[in-house]
């Protein structure tokens, strides 16, 4: 059901009129004057130390990001296209462990960063996933792709790697879970996105016909990379935010001076959970030192926590989770429902593992 021309949204006021994102715009024009100052005048502003650390880790962070991001649009772009009967098919209609378990499956498999996947998870939200779905996709997928995958056994090795995988799997299904459940009783919002399937809908067979009836012209692509670009607007705002706001905790808290309390005990793993909130790194950010936390810090459960809890409380998810399910509740729980179960079972590794 379309939306009536009055309804009040988080972007527009009653009479639909956009009201000017200054977050959005300003967050862009200090990201691109950071990376211009530090790629064009890195040598004037070193006289500066906070504003050279600030604009060289933004300088850093974009360059890390951009192809999650660019690849994040491009998917957001084509499941625009793909009606909400194929996304309610693929990941099923949510009411039962089984959609979990696809949700999280997809997560794993789609290659990309904890930046990009933001922006495929909110638009499977907007094409009627469920909400215990859209938590389980995002958990699994930040750092379980292929290629960080491919880094994580270069760095501690394949039993570690596997084992994060496994227990991040775990998380993110139980959470899925609650988080149905959640909604089933009332207490967290449904997506009023969701649909049902037709009866007797053949995936391959409406596939086909729909392929069919698509005229693949300069105008539709040109449609196509619109609306990813509109619809990824939200995202955009705060993933450049979040790099400045990860460039100014590089530019006045000195990260080596917390990496040697990184030790494998209760204390140890209360600094690394703390750190984790706080330091806004994409998951290629935080893979290496993940790495260096296991091998040098000789403390697994810490590793596996500071990967889990920089997805579980980055503060740039839970605003988009918040602006894209229009619910402080729910992007609030993703964090008291997850963070709990990564650290009794980060303790439990530090309990029984042997490095």
């Amino acid at each position: 059901m379309e939306k009536n021309q009055h309804t009040v949204s988080c972007h527009g006021d009653r009479n639909n009129k956009k009201k000017f994102d200054y977050l959005l715009w300003g967050s862009i024009f200090l990201s691109t004057s950071l990376y211009i100052g530090f790629w064009k005048y890195s040598e004037t502003i070193s006289t500066i130390e906070w504003l050279h650390t600030l604009s060289g880790s933004v300088y850093e962070l974009i360059n890390i990001i951009w192809w999650g991001v660019a690849i994040g649009i491009l998917m957001v772009a084509i499941l625009s296209k793909v009606p909400k009967e194929f996304v309610v098919s693929i990941l099923g209609n949510g009411n039962g462990l089984s959609g979990k378990v696809r949700a999280t499956i997809g997560g794993v498999l789609l290659d990309l960063c904890s930046h990009g996947i933001l922006m495929v998870g909110s638009q499977l939200y907007r094409r009627g996933a469920s909400s215990g779905q859209v938590m389980a996709f995002l958990i699994a997928s930040p750092w379980n792709s292929l290629s960080l995958t491919i880094i994580l056994i270069s760095l501690i090795g394949v039993f570690w790697t596997l084992s994060f995988i496994l227990f991040s799997l775990i998380i993110a299904i139980i959470t899925g879970v609650i988080f149905d459940k959640f909604v089933e009783k009332g207490i967290l919002p449904d997506n009023p996105n969701k649909i049902d399937l037709p009866e007797g809908f053949n995936f391959l067979l409406e596939a086909k016909k729909g392929l069919k009836r698509v005229d693949y012209n300069t105008k539709f692509f040109f449609e196509m990379l619109t609306s990813g670009i509109k619809e990824s607007r939200i995202v955009i705002k705060w993933i450049l935010f979040g790099t400045i706001l990860a460039g100014l905790v590089r530019a006045f808290i000195d990260a080596n001076s917390f990496q040697t309390f990184f030790g494998p005990t209760l204390a140890g793993l209360g600094l690394t959970v703390a750190i984790a909130t706080i330091l806004e790194v994409c998951s290629e950010g935080s893979t290496p030192i993940a790495a260096d936390i296991l091998t040098r810090a000789k403390a697994p459960g810490n590793s596996f926590a500071f990967l889990m809890t920089g997805v579980s409380t980055d503060y740039t998810e839970i605003m988009i989770l918040k602006d894209t399910i229009k619910s402080w509740k729910t992007a609030l729980f993703l964090p008291l429902i997850t963070v709990p179960q990564v650290i009794f079972i980060s303790w439990l590794i530090n309990q029984f593992a042997t490095i």
